[in-house]
């Protein structure tokens, strides 16, 4: 049977950015996210649910996460669902499901929203994809459909 690990998600940061080093020097940033859901009851009043994630951005990506993006930042993020576990101090297991995050947008005004970086996870320089702009892709297509 096939599988499928693809998750979208847009919500506000919750925190700054963490970017921090492997020790082969690969670039690892950390974010927290706040999604909210509003919906109306059986009672017919308004609700709100929060739900926090947790996402990790390598490389190129990370890193212009980490210069452009600060807590409050809205954010669209799209990528794969990692299980993470450990054992604490005290011996405790330990667990958390978080987002890698492959491919993200800015969300908001100006020209930051038209911003998008394509995937660049820990993997061998010759099997990362470039940094790419959703305007240079528009200009490419529209000049293609001349």
């Amino acid at each position: 049977m096939p599988n499928l690990n693809k998750v979208i998600v847009m919500g506000n940061l919750t925190r700054d950015p963490e970017l921090r080093q492997t020790p082969n020097n690969t670039d690892v940033c950390q974010i927290g996210m706040a999604i909210n859901r509003n919906y109306t009851d059986g009672g017919g009043e308004k609700q709100q649910e929060t739900t926090f994630v947790d996402a990790e951005a390598w490389g190129k990506t990370g890193e212009v996460i980490n210069q452009y993006l600060h807590k409050g930042d809205p954010i669209l993020v799209e990528g794969r669902l990692k299980f993470d576990q450990w054992q604490d101090q005290d011996g405790n297991r330990r667990s958390r499901l978080k987002v890698v995050i492959e491919r993200f947008e800015f969300i908001g005004t100006g020209s930051r929203s038209e911003a998008t970086v394509e995937p660049q996870s820990p993997a061998p320089a010759d099997r990362q994809r470039p940094q790419e702009r959703q305007s240079d892709r528009r200009a490419q297509t529209t000049a293609s459909a001349r």
